[in-house]
């Protein structure tokens, strides 16, 4: 969306991903409050040389497969309320764990796949795949599909856990700060979510 709107008027854009999930966990559902964690990161987009350039980008939406991963309290179908928060309804976190994680799998795999397509590269000239932070699992797996080194993915899930909308920024800033990214370098980012939403992006840095 950012780049979009700095293709129609050349100004700079903040993008901020934000999550505060904590908040709408149950913490005597274990199946799932034990994964995930808040966080924030940014980004500043705009025209001219920077210090990276997006080449392209790709993503996609399937709501058919909406119900594997969601939180259906606070929704337009099930708009959030005080009976609602009295009841705790708005804590019941939907993620059917085997479905997410196949759904994950080929949707991250075939996004990274697409956007070096139509920028006409390879998978063995990916300097560095930063990944959503799921989960190792998820990680690996995509790993695996595209065929490169683990070494050439980035991972820091462990350290903080599933931080959703926040993990692709966090992930890139920490890979460039412990200095996993060089001038030069082509990183492809990817990420999936609730919705069913997936996408990946091409950066030359």
């Amino acid at each position: 969306m950012a780049r979009a709107r700095i293709h129609l008027a050349p100004r700079r854009v903040l993008v901020v991903g934000v999550e505060l999930i904590s908040r709408l966990i149950s913490w005597s559902d274990r199946t799932t409050c034990v994964l995930f964690g808040d966080g924030a990161g940014a980004v500043v987009m705009g025209p001219g040389d920077g210090k990276a350039r997006v080449l392209d980008i790709v993503s996609g939406t399937d709501g058919s497969r909406a119900g594997i991963l969601t939180l259906p309290t606070g929704g337009t179908r099930h708009p959030f309320s005080a009976e609602a928060a009295a009841s705790g309804a708005h804590q019941h976190l939907v993620m059917n764990g085997s479905e997410v994680f196949r759904e994950a799998v080929r949707r991250m795999s075939a996004a990274v796949a697409e956007v070096l397509a139509r920028i006409e590269r390879t998978a063995a000239q990916v300097a560095l795949v930063v990944p959503h932070q799921a989960n190792k699992r998820i990680i690996d797996a995509v790993q695996r599909a595209l065929g490169v080194d683990p070494e050439r993915v980035y991972v820091n899930v462990e350290e903080y856990g599933n931080t959703g909308s926040a993990s692709v920024p966090f992930a890139l800033w920490e890979a460039h700060d412990a200095g996993r990214i060089l001038p030069g370098d082509l990183v492809v980012l990817t990420a999936f979510g609730a919705g069913f939403h997936w996408a990946a992006a091409a950066v030359q840095f």
